[in-house]
């Protein structure tokens, strides 16, 4: 046995007690705090207000499903194959968020916060239109895409991003990140010769910096959201199974070809 501590203010348990955040599970937690508040809770170690609560639920079911997804169709196509490991269909769907899907959140997070460091905040819309001109000159000259902005779908305006600033608005929670996010939306045009959406990733990601939730847990948070929308695909998969569709329409599809070797 090692003399050592661990600490945790995390959950604990003796034998007739469960602590979680210095909370009683059993009564303190149970049936009185919601999953989403609690999520937050856990990563901060701090009770969220309301607003806050509010803006992270919202963003939580902004992420949680967006149809049939690469994360989707894979999870799908791991059941099929392996329908004893629930826990292999839904890990299988989660490691597919990276870069193009669900990965955005924490890219335009970190993206808006590196800019925001070496900024002085601005006094007026004025000012984040010209920190955000700055900012999107910047990376067109250094060739690099703007995490948030653009759309596969959702060409003409993505639904989730008005509806997630008027949350934000309505709770007094338009922090520095999502100014300078809707600034990008406003004046990118100008330099770009194109208007493209602000995306439901992008604007999930601000407002979860503006939380001040750690920025390396982003990604985590979009994941969270996901899980739950994973599960509801193997629901579905139970009741409508169109995996084996998707699997024989390869299957049955393919054609051989000379190699290709690679030069």
């Amino acid at each position: 046995m090692t003399d050592r501590v661990y600490e945790t203010a995390l959950g604990s348990s003796t034998k007739d007690k469960i602590t979680l955040l210095g909370q009683d599970l059993a009564e303190d937690v149970m049936g009185k705090v919601g999953f989403g508040e609690l999520a937050f809770w856990l990563a901060t170690q701090r009770r969220p207000s309301t607003g806050e609560t509010r803006v992270f639920e919202a963003v939580l079911a902004a992420l949680a499903d967006h149809g049939f997804t690469p994360t989707a169709i894979v999870t799908r196509l791991t059941y099929l194959s392996a329908p004893d490991s629930v826990q292999g269909a839904l890990a299988a769907g989660l490691l597919g968020g990276g870069s193009r899907f669900l990965g955005v959140t924490e890219d335009c997070g970190r993206f808006l916060h590196d800019v925001l460091a070496t900024a002085e905040t601005p006094a007026d819309e004025a000012g984040w239109d010209a920190l955000a001109l700055k900012t999107v000159e910047k990376s067109r000259a250094e060739k690099k895409f703007i995490p948030g902005l653009g759309h596969h779908v959702h060409k003409d305006g993505d639904p989730r991003t008005p509806r997630l600033f008027r949350i934000a608005d309505e709770e007094g929670l338009r922090g520095p990140h999502l100014q300078l996010f809707a600034a990008i939306g406003r004046v990118h045009p100008q330099v770009l010769g194109k208007t493209l959406p602000l995306n439901g990733a992008g604007v999930c990601g601000a407002a979860l910096a503006d939380l001040g939730l750690p920025l390396e847990l982003l990604r985590g948070f979009a994941l969270l959201a996901r899980t739950a929308g994973l599960v509801g695909q193997l629901a579905e998969e139970l009741r409508h199974p169109v995996a084996n569709d998707v699997f024989l329409s390869v299957d049955l599809n393919n054609r051989p070809v000379p190699p290709d070797p690679q030069r």
